[in-house]
């Protein structure tokens, strides 16, 4: 691969979640950038090796945290910046940081959405900044690598949604299944709910037991259609069910859909063939082979597998991934790497 003479300088801000954790456990290792600036409210003042010690003598691992002030990231020299903060709080400090002159990915849900009024409709309260949305370019590289490379505002996408456009794009895209059929089941880790103190997520609450939640309409779904529709040429609306199961990190996804009449089985693996085995990323199981979250946990490959149901005619679709990583940090690296002509793979290639 080929890496840059000249390390680019880069920021965190917010990196003491798990997100930003993940994203700091790349970078650190990552040949093409120089971390020279982390930020975080609760740990500002103190040094990146004491908040984690797992990072001690790790380049930069003296960096101290500082509040997120946008002038002082600029003066750190960060060329590019990734934003791990909650949606709300994003907005106002990518705007900040593109008037510096900074590249910015965006690991909120800020600028995932193109429609203002469909961002409300989901997070409950007006989008901060409606004028950047035409600008932003959903970060998934695998349908989107041309735009990646040309942006200067990334939205990385969600964990969930990662895990249920990527199986499904390519089947929308040739008009095999009917899309008011479509049924996503997916299974997180824990740490997809972040890094806080919250009764429902203490260890006795959630070890040994798995549970639904944000049922009808949690708030994926609106990224989720917004991409399919895009995908397919059509509105597209689905049934989208999450649950939290009690293991660190992972997401195993099972779809199901209505195959439309004459389409064959194989046109399902040709179909996924044809988008994405010149892809670095995903890993393409075949047929009748599941997906399984320990094969990817640590890692930033999606793995998807296929059967069909004769005796209901319905496509189940299964995919696998590490929510932190192709669902958070790592995937939000891949679009940093087309961000500035590197290769994909570059700082991720971990298995």
């Amino acid at each position: 691969m080929k890496i840059p003479v000249n390390r680019i300088k880069t920021a965190i801000v917010g990196a003491s979640g798990y997100t930003g954790m993940e994203l700091l456990r790349i970078l650190l290792n990552h040949p093409a950038v120089d971390l020279v600036a982390v930020t975080s409210r609760a740990e500002a003042g103190k040094r990146l090796d004491q908040v984690f010690p797992r990072f001690s003598k790790a380049r930069s691992a003296d960096l101290t945290f500082s509040e997120p002030d946008p002038d002082l990231i600029a003066e750190s020299g960060a060329a590019a910046a990734f934003l791990a903060l909650p949606h709300g709080v994003a907005a106002d400090i990518a705007r900040a940081l593109l008037e510096r002159g900074l590249k910015v990915i965006d690991l909120s849900a800020d600028f995932r959405l193109r429609s203002a009024e469909t961002y409300e409709e989901f997070y409950y309260h007006e989008h901060p900044a409606i004028d950047l949305l035409a600008e932003a370019v959903y970060g998934l590289p695998e349908i989107h690598a041309d735009a990646i490379e040309k942006a200067r505002l990334v939205a990385s996408p969600g964990c969930y949604p990662t895990s249920i456009i990527l199986p499904l794009a390519p089947l929308l895209g040739q008009g095999l299944i009917d899309p008011c059929t479509i049924v996503a089941n997916s299974m997180s880790g824990i740490s997809g709910a972040g890094r806080k103190a919250d009764l429902p997520l203490l260890f006795c609450e959630c070890n040994e037991s798995a549970r639904a939640y944000g049922i009808p309409k949690h708030r994926h779904l609106s990224e989720i259609e917004q991409e399919l529709s895009l995908a397919a040429g059509e509105q597209i609306i689905i049934s989208f069910l999450p649950h939290l199961i009690p293991v660190n990190s992972g997401i195993a996804t099972t779809i199901t859909a209505q195959l439309r009449p004459s389409v064959a089985a194989e046109q399902i693996g040709l179909a996924l063939e044809s988008a994405y085995s010149n892809t670095p990323f995903v890993r393409l199981l075949g047929r009748g082979k599941p997906a399984d979250t320990k094969h990817v946990t640590r890692t930033n490959f999606i793995d998807i597998g296929w059967e069909t149901d004769p005796r209901t005619n319905r496509v189940i679709l299964m995919s696998a991934e590490d929510n932190l990583v192709k669902g958070a940090g790592g995937q939000a690296v891949q679009c940093f790497n087309l961000m500035h002509g590197l290769d994909q793979r570059t700082g991720l290639e971990q298995w």
